[in-house]
């Protein structure tokens, strides 16, 4: 069974059928308190934990838990030093994948941040916020 705008094949019908819902944008599992919906059931279990705070992925080496297991993953790397993002221009490396992404930014010199009530942008979020205390005459470190 093959999706005819991807061209991704699946072995069951019914996984053909969970996958069109990623490009028809359908969410039929809603959380109600919420008012989230997601596309598959999955996600939207995933989701509950935000809500539950339960965290059933246990990292062996110390104390912390997650509640889902990328997170997990993730951590993992802080006690490997792994880096497996590697930037292609500079070599630098990165345990995160959104590291990397941020960091690609001093190359392309991209700033998707753009500040709403004037025409600056910025390649950070949070370099963003602070320069909304510029318009706002917000100090908060005095």
């Amino acid at each position: 069974y093959q999706c005819r705008q991807c061209e991704k094949a699946f072995l069951q019908n019914s996984d053909l059928i969970k996958h069109m819902r990623i490009h028809t944008r359908e969410k039929t599992c809603q959380y109600n308190l919420c008012d989230k919906a997601f596309s598959m059931n999955c996600y939207l279990i995933k989701h509950l934990r935000t809500h539950t705070g339960e965290k059933t992925y246990q990292c062996r080496q110390c104390d912390k838990a997650f509640s889902l297991k990328t997170y997990l993953i993730s951590h993992h790397r802080t006690h490997t030093r792994q880096k497996p993002y590697q930037c292609y221009q500079c070599d630098q490396a990165f345990s995160q994948n959104n590291s990397l992404i941020k960091h690609m930014r001093t190359h392309t010199g991209e700033k998707p941040f753009q500040c709403s009530l004037c025409v600056k942008t910025f390649s950070k979020n949070s370099d963003l916020i602070t320069h909304l205390r510029t318009h706002t005459g917000e100090k908060p470190y005095q």
